[in-house]
This record gives structure tokens, sequence and C-alpha cells, in this order.
């Protein structure tokens, strides 16, 4: 059974009306092809309606659509073979980030990203794909270690933001991240971040600074989530469908921005429609973006992409 959204409604209805009809053409003796085409015809008409204006807040809903891919499933998708990497080497190994060399034909990469769970047991695990301090030093040192081997790296950006547990504040959360926005901007290598999913705040930011920034079409990328933003200027959740337009956090938005360098197309009604057509839209853009980034020089990208991400927002 496929889960539907609110507004989506109209669609999945429509939907159940087609395959009624179908049923009845291949149980009965009696020619429906004219209705079947012309309520095909319809549905496509209410998809596009649909989907091609979606509000905010909708797309906030998208990108946290249960059956949409998640980071290990773009990974074991893109690549030919991959070798997963675990630990930070100093407490733990976060399960809620995830990283490896994957290799797409001679090209070895570094990916690295975060990772939600399916159920109960998983979500647990993956802690929702929020990290602790020590996923983003795993993430560092998979850098570090793609910059000695002279890999480029590919971070896949799906988080509700950083874990903000007592614990991971004792451990250095803050100290972490930033960490990783100092040395990610001074990487040797050609570095391309692509937001999956859900990009919030500084829990998304600490593997987030590349060469590339991509969004996925109905990706939402912002220093918080509409219900926290809602919760602190309302002292409820009840204005997130509002905050969510305050906060200008989709791909359009942040393009216009001129915060990321691009949108990847979704198949319509989502990544989840047909995930096979995102990855390869997904490795086409790494594949592209890496033979043009390896053709300059580490002082040239480096330089671009310090200048990149000093220059956004506004000084007074």
């Amino acid at each position: 059974m496929e889960l539907e959204l609110d507004f989506e409604k109209p669609v999945v209805e429509l939907k159940k009306k087609l395959e009624e009809l179908k049923h009845t053409e291949a149980t009965s003796k009696v020619d429906l092809s004219a209705a079947i085409r012309e309520m095909e015809a319809k549905l496509l008409e209410l998809q596009q309606q649909v989907y091609g204006n979606l509000t905010r807040w909708q797309r906030v809903q998208l990108s946290r659509h249960p059956e949409r891919p998640y980071a290990l499933d773009f990974i074991q998708a893109i690549c030919d073979d991959f070798i997963e990497l675990f630990g930070d080497r100093t407490i733990a190994d976060d399960k809620a980030m995830v990283g490896g060399f994957g290799r797409i034909g001679n090209e070895t990469i570094m990916f690295i990203g975060q990772q939600k769970g399916r159920d109960t047991k998983s979500r647990k695990l993956r802690n929702f794909g929020m990290a602790n301090p020590e996923g983003y030093r795993k993430a560092l040192r998979l850098m570090k270690m793609a910059e000695k081997f002279n890999k480029p790296i590919v971070t896949l950006i799906d988080t509700p933001g950083a874990f903000p547990g007592l614990e991971a504040e004792e451990r250095g959360q803050g100290e972490a991240i930033a960490r990783n926005l100092l040395e990610m901007s001074v990487l040797k290598v050609p570095v391309i971040c692509i937001v999956i999913g859900e990009g919030a705040s500084g829990g998304a930011l600490g593997i987030g600074i590349g060469d590339k920034v991509y969004m996925l079409e109905n990706t939402w990328y912002s220093v918080i989530s509409p219900e926290s933003c809602s919760s602190i200027l309302w002292r409820s959740w009840d204005h997130k469908e509002k905050a969510a337009e305050a906060l200008k956090l989709t791909a359009q938005d942040n393009l216009d921005l001129k915060l990321i360098d691009g949108i990847i197309e979704e198949p319509l009604g989502g990544a989840h429609k047909d995930p096979e057509a995102v990855f390869k839209a997904v490795k086409q853009v790494i594949q592209k973006d890496l033979k043009a980034l390896k053709a300059k020089e580490a002082d040239v990208r480096i330089e671009k992409r310090i200048k990149k991400f000093s220059s956004m927002g506004v000084v007074a």
C-alpha cells in the first residue's frame, strides 16, 4: 500500500478509480480502453497540477517521505563497489554517519552521508539520522583519508539536525562541526555535496562545504526546521507552514539566494516514485563535475571554495 501525504489524496483517489477501471476491463469482455486513456490523461493533468504547485511545507513533507531513498540507497545504487569504513578512532562508530570508498567505473570516491532508519529498530540504531560529535569526527577522518590518497569526496546530506543531547554537547558537538567547516574548506581534493532529504542547520553544514553543492528538487536546507522555528516564535508547532514560507528553505529558494550551485530534478511526485531515475541523475552530476573539478589545480579549487562560502549572506 502506497503511503500518501494529505495533499496527495486527490491523486491517490483517482489512481484507485483508474485501477478499478482496468480491473473491470480485465475481468469482463467490455472494451474500456477509451475511458482508461481519458482517465490516465486526467491523472497526469492532476499530478502536474498538484506536484507543480507545492508549497514550501509540502516539499518539506516530501523530503521526509518514509519511502524516500536514503544515503546508503544512493551509494549502493551509484557505486559498482563500496567498502564501508567505521569509527572515529576516539570514541565510537556513529551509525547516523556512514562512509567509505566507492567505485564508479575507474573512479574511486569517498562517499559520506547521514543515514536514517526504515523501521523502529533501525531508526533507533541510526538515531534518526542525527549524528553525535563522533559522527562528524568520523566524517572528517574519512575526508582526510581521501585527501591522503588523492580521492574525491561526495557527501549526501539528510538530517533533521545534529543530535542535541546533553552528552553530545559534553563531547564537543559545536567544536566537531566547526572543525569540519574549517577542514573541508581547505581540502585539496574535489568535494561535491548533495542534499538528498533534510538539510537542517549545522548538522547538515557539518558535511556541506564543497566545490559544488546541489539539492534534489524536493529537499530543504535551512538554519532551522519549520517546527523548531514555529516553537521558538509562537511557542507551538501549529505555525510550521507559515515558518516554512518565511524560512525560504526549498531548493529553488537556495538557488535564488546563490547558496547552492544547482537543482537535481526528481520524478513527478518525489524521489520515491522512481528511485532509479534519481540515482541515475545524481550519478551523472557527480561524474560531470568530478571531470571538471579534477582538471583544476588544488589551490585554485580551494581559493574558489573559500570565496564562494565567504561571500554568502549580508554583512552590515
